[in-house]
């Protein structure tokens, strides 16, 4: 659908990370789901920042079950709220140095609060809020570079993390940098993740309707919906032609 995608377990994920760590250049994650390929398909700059990432998960189920269908099966689901859950605890193992920016003051102090004191080895570099107004940016950007992290994440909208990372990783020299969307939320508990049956079962959108119906209507039942339309259009595209 016109993006590429890397097709790894989790643990292949986190052995490709601690890779880039080791190499200590920058790169750029991403994950791509329904949201993400919608998104993509009306902005080609989207497009291009996605596919020039060095790495890229597949974070929704019915993305599995799209390639699956194209015929392009994948291993597993990567969602980012798990991949930052693991990155958290290797880092403590490990010593790498993390910088959590995003979300309101509160929810991103929380973050730090709760996995300091959940990895005794734990080392955060800084963090701060994803409110900023423009002429703040390159201040922003200065604070990551100068907090020399092994990891960023960015807890802000898509596909404003996107466009940030994709225009300022270079400059920040981040190893590994992620966008994590709403992961903050859930991992202070402000937003609960839905139980695994309907995580596996491709409903964890629907949980998250339920949580926020006003501000989740549009994206799920509106913006979404052009995912149908564009895997008609794969579908159609390869099929083969009748002989």
């Amino acid at each position: 659908m016109g993006c590429l995608m890397d097709n790894l377990t989790m643990e292949e994920t986190l052995q490709k990370v601690e890779g880039f760590i080791a190499a200590g250049t920058p790169h750029q994650h991403v994950v791509v789901n329904v949201d993400k390929l919608v998104k993509a398909n009306r902005d080609p700059e989207l497009r291009r920042i996605i596919n020039e990432c060095a790495l890229i998960n597949v974070d929704g189920m019915p993305v599995v079950w799209a390639a699956r269908l194209l015929g392009k099966p994948l291993k597993e689901r990567v969602a980012g709220v798990d991949l930052f859950e693991a990155l958290m605890k290797r880092a403590a193992e490990k010593g790498w140095r993390v910088y959590l920016l995003g979300a309101r003051e509160e929810v991103v102090s929380d973050v730090k609060r709760i996995y300091e004191k959940k990895y005794a080895g734990m080392t955060l570099a800084g963090y701060r809020n994803g409110y900023w107004k423009p002429e703040e940016e390159a201040g922003v950007v200065e604070q990551i570079a100068a907090a020399k992290a092994d990891l960023l994440f960015v807890a802000i909208s898509s596909p404003k993390k996107e466009h940030f990372l994709g225009q300022y990783q270079a400059q920040m020299k981040i190893p590994f940098a992620m966008g994590v969307g709403g992961t903050f939320d859930v991992a202070v508990g402000r937003v609960k993740r839905a139980p695994l049956w309907m995580q596996k079962s491709g409903l964890e959108w629907f949980y998250r309707f339920l949580q926020e119906p006003r501000r989740m209507f549009r994206r799920y039942f509106i913006d979404d919906m052009g995912f149908i339309w564009l895997f008609l259009k794969e579908a159609t595209r390869r099929r083969p032609a009748a002989r």
